[in-house]
C-alpha cells in the first residue's frame, strides 16, 4: 500500500474563541495505563454536563447572538418593524434569563453532537448517561415535551419525557470529551430545504438566482432574525444535512474564507455576502416588515461526487440554543452565556407606531368591524379572552365537523392562538406561551370559517393562499404573534390558563387563556389583502 496524503473535510470542534464557565470537578480521574494515562470519566459526569447545558440553552444566549439584536436597534437603516421585534426579543431573553420561562415554549429536540479522545476511560452507556441529562432537565423544569412515539405507522404518543434525543457521538485524539448541545425546535427545523443540483449552479450568477428563490421561501414561520445557513457539496445527502447544522449552530465558524491546508472544505465570502444582500432585501425583516430577516449567512463548500450538486439550506432560528461543552482532568466546562441580558437594551425609549387596542370581551362580530378599520401590518394590543388550539386538536374538530356537522362554540365566540404552551411554573399563571406555525392549519381554514369558527386567528408566520381567500369569503382575519417571545408573552401577557376541550391532549388539548395587551400585527384582513403579498 502506498501512503498518501490525508486532509479532514472539517474538523468538528474548535475552542479557540470561546469562554467557559466550570461547573464541576467531580465524577473525574486519571489512571495508568501501561505507558499511558488515561482520563477516566463517570456516568455522572455525561449526566452533570447534558442536564446543566439543557438548562442553560433554554434560558440563556450567548453574548453575540444579544449583541446582533442588539446592533438592529443601533442601525439607521431599521424599520420600525425590525427595531420593534428586536426589543420584543431582548426582553424576552430578560423574562427568561430568571430561569423560570424557557426561551421558547417549544424547548426543542435535545440533539448532542460529541467527539470521545482516544485517551478517554468510560465502561458504561455514553447514550445512556446523556439521555438521563435530558431525562432530568425537562421533567424537571418548565420546558415542553414535544417527542412523540409512534404505536404504529399511523397511531402515536407523547413519551412524556422529551425523550428519545438524538445522539450521535464520535471518536477524536487526547484526555478530553467535547460536546455540542443544540435544542432544536419545530418552527426552524422545518425550515430545512435540501436540493440535488447538477454543475451547471456552480456559477455565481445562477447560483445568485438560486438563492434569490428559495432563500425568501423560508418564510418568517421559524422566528427570525435567523443565523442563515448554506451548505453546496458533500460526499452525500446525509453529510451534507449534517454539516448544516453544525453550521448554523455555530460549530464550523473556524473554517478559513479562502482554500487552506489544514481543510478540505472552505467558507466563501463572497457568496456569503450575497446572502446577506438578499436577506435584507426580502422585506420581510424581523417577521413584519424590514431589513433583518437574518442576522448572519454561513456557506460552506465541500468536496462532491462528479455527479451531484447537493445544496442545503437552513436557519437557526431566535431562540438559538447552543451550547459548547468538554470534559477534561480539571472538570467539566460548559460555554459561557450572558446572565444580564438586559445591558443590551437601549439606554433610550425608542418612538414606535402606537398599536391598536382591541377588546377582545365583545362579540365576535364587533371585534371583526374594528379590524376590518385597520391596515394590513397596523400592530396591535389584545385585551380579553382566547381559545389556543394547534395540529391535534383542529384534526379532532374537523373530523367531528365532518361526522356531526357540529362546530364549537369556543371557535365562534373567540379568537383562535395557535400555539401549544410549556409547564406552569407553580409561581405563575402561565408558563412560555410563544405562537406556533400557523401554516400547519390552513387546510382547516376554509371548513372552520364556513361554520362560523376561526374567524380570526392568531399565530406566527406567513399563511397559503387559500388562507387569505377564505378570509375573503368569510370576513376573517389573521394576526401574527411574534414569534420567539414566549416568555415575555407567558410572564406578562397571559393572566390565566385553564383545559376546556380534549384534556387527554396534553399540550395539545384546547385552552382558554386571558390575556392583557397581547402584542400581535395585522398580516390578513377581510378584503384579500396580506402583509407577505407587500414582500
Amino acid at each position: 500500500m502506498t501512503d498518501f496524503e490525508y486532509t479532514p473535510i472539517y474538523s468538528l470542534f474548535d475552542f479557540k474563541n470561546i469562554e467557559f464557565d466550570k461547573i464541576s470537578k467531580d465524577y473525574i480521574s486519571e489512571v495508568q495505563a501501561g505507558n499511558s494515562k488515561l482520563l477516566k470519566i463517570d456516568a455522572k459526569a455525561l449526566e452533570a454536563v447534558s442536564q446543566k447545558s439543557f438548562s442553560m440553552i433554554n434560558y440563556f444566549f450567548s453574548k453575540s447572538h444579544l449583541q446582533q439584536l442588539s446592533n438592529i436597534l443601533k442601525d439607521k437603516n431599521s424599520s420600525e418593524n425590525d427595531k420593534f421585534v428586536a426589543k420584543k426579543l431582548i426582553e424576552n431573553a430578560v423574562a427568561a434569563s430568571s430561569g423560570i420561562f424557557p426561551l421558547c415554549q417549544d424547548t426543542g429536540t435535545a440533539s448532542v453532537i460529541g467527539e470521545k479522545g482516544n485517551l478517554v476511560l468510560t465502561d458504561f452507556d455514553e447514550k445512556k448517561a446523556i439521555s438521563q441529562g435530558v431525562y432530568n432537565t425537562y421533567t424537571q423544569e418548565n420546558l415542553r415535551y414535544s417527542q412523540l412515539l409512534p404505536n404504529s405507522v399511523f397511531e402515536e404518543y407523547n413519551s412524556k419525557t422529551n425523550l428519545p434525543a438524538q445522539i450521535d457521538l464520535y471518536s477524536g485524539k487526547g484526555r478530553s470529551f467535547k460536546f455540542l448541545f443544540v435544542a432544536k425546535g419545530g418552527g426552524s427545523s422545518n425550515k430545512t430545504f435540501f436540493f440535488t443540483e447538477n454543475k451547471s449552479v456552480l456559477n455565481f450568477e445562477k447560483l445568485k438566482k438560486f438563492l434569490e428563490e428559495n432563500i425568501k421561501k423560508i418564510g418568517t414561520a421559524a422566528c427570525p432574525p435567523y443565523h442563515l445557513g448554506i451548505v453546496i457539496g458533500g460526499t452525500s445527502p446525509e453529510m451534507n444535512l449534517k454539516t448544516l447544522k453544525l453550521l448554523t449552530a455555530g460549530a464550523l465558524d473556524h473554517i478559513p474564507h479562502e482554500k487552506n491546508n489544514e481543510y478540505l472544505a472552505l467558507r466563501d465570502k463572497e457568496v456569503e455576502n450575497l446572502a446577506d444582500n438578499i436577506c435584507l432585501n426580502t422585506g420581510l425583516g424581523a417577521q413584519y416588515g424590514g431589513r433583518y430577516f437574518c442576522l448572519d449567512s454561513k456557506v460552506l463548500r465541500l468536496p462532491r461526487h462528479g455527479a451531484s450538486v447537493f445544496i442545503s439550506i437552513g436557519v437557526s432560528c431566535y431562540a438559538h440554543r447552543n451550547q459548547f461543552a468538554f470534559i477534561d482532568k480539571t472538570g467539566i466546562f460548559l460555554e459561557k452565556k450572558e446572565k444580564e441580558p438586559s445591558i443590551y437594551l437601549p439606554d433610550e425609549e425608542i418612538d414606535f407606531k402606537s398599536p391598536v387596542h382591541i377588546n377582545l370581551d365583545q362579540p365576535m362580530e364587533k371585534i371583526r368591524k374594528k379590524l376590518s378599520e385597520l391596515e394590513v401590518s397596523v400592530p396591535v394590543l389584545l385585551t380579553g379572552d382566547i381559545v389556543v388550539a394547534r395540529d391535534i386538536a383542529h384534526a379532532e374538530i374537523m373530523n367531528k365537523l365532518e361526522k356531526e356537522n357540529y362546530m364549537p362554540d369556543y371557535l365562534k365566540n373567540h379568537p383562535v392562538y395557535y400555539a401549544g404552551p410549556a409547564k406552569i411554573p407553580e409561581c405563575c399563571a402561565s408558563g412560555s406561551f410563544g405562537p406556533t406555525t400557523s401554516a400547519r392549519m390552513d387546510s382547516y381554514v376554509h371548513k372552520f370559517q364556513e361554520h362560523g369558527g376561526s374567524l380570526v386567528m392568531i399565530g406566527k408566520g406567513n399563511r397559503t393562499p387559500v388562507v387569505k381567500k377564505a378570509c375573503s369569503k368569510f370576513k376573517g382575519f389573521y394576526l401574527g404573534a411574534i414569534g420567539g417571545a414566549a416568555a415575555l408573552v407567558g410572564k406578562e401577557s397571559v393572566k390565566k390558563v385553564e383545559v376546556i376541550d380534549y384534556e387527554e391532549l396534553g399540550m395539545e388539548a384546547v385552552h382558554k387563556i386571558r390575556v392583557e395587551n397581547f402584542p400581535a400585527f395585522l398580516v390578513t384582513d377581510d378584503k384579500g389583502n396580506d402583509f407577505f403579498d407587500k414582500s
